[in-house]
């Protein structure tokens, strides 16, 4: 089921005439890579006994949905705006070594949303499962390398505004353990400003654990 979202007045909306320049663009979205620093969240994530991966994209969802921009989508040519995003990610199958992308609903709290998302990627049979909706946030972890830069896949549709988030492998540094972090998002409704708010609000929850 679609999440709920209301429809936007462009002819009133402050972001009106940047989402149409980004919108016609060649290459509507962008892409940004950052270190996170994960000391306190991964010893927290062992304590309990957590997936790295699934907690982590729980903690990403929940900063993310508390920026609006980043909840903004279009459907139906519209410019609409969700009340709540939910999580799509890639998980692999250690026998094919093929992946499959497996959604889960959002929850509210980390105890409840990671042993939700372990259940149900480990019993999703199929790859794919159909297309992804636009109330999704989607991840992509990357944990063989511990990469500077990021590309993805482009299917030339300029309408997809749906987020996507990358992490590689951590490393140690001074002390302390690094993640390269990435997050691609459209231009129409997201800047740099908003990224910077994610990375910093990330930064805050990870560190508070």
């Amino acid at each position: 089921m679609a999440g709920k979202y209301k429809v936007i007045d462009e002819a009133n909306w402050k972001r009106a005439m940047h989402c149409a320049v980004f919108r016609n663009s060649v290459e509507p979205a962008f892409c940004v890579t950052f270190e996170l620093d994960v000391t306190r969240f991964r010893r927290m994530v062992k304590a309990k006994g957590y997936s790295f991966s699934m907690a982590l994209i729980y903690a990403v969802a929940a900063c993310a949905n508390k920026i609006e921009e980043f909840r903004y989508r279009f459907v139906d040519g519209k410019v609409v705006l969700f009340d709540r995003i939910d999580t799509a990610f890639t998980y692999l199958n250690e026998e094919t070594e093929l992946f499959k992308v497996v959604t889960v609903p959002m929850q509210d709290s980390m105890e409840a949303y990671v042993p939700l998302a372990l259940k149900t990627a480990r019993e999703q049979q199929a790859y794919f499962t159909g297309p992804l909706g636009n109330d999704v946030f989607q991840f992509s972890p990357f944990p063989w390398v511990s990469y500077t830069h990021i590309s993805h896949t482009n299917a030339g549709k300029k309408d997809n505004a749906t987020p996507l988030f990358d992490w590689g492998k951590f490393f140690e540094r001074d002390g302390k353990l690094l993640l390269p972090f990435s997050v691609q998002a459209h231009h129409s409704f997201v800047d740099g400003l908003h990224i910077g708010r994610l990375a910093d609000a990330l930064q805050r929850d990870l560190n508070e654990c």
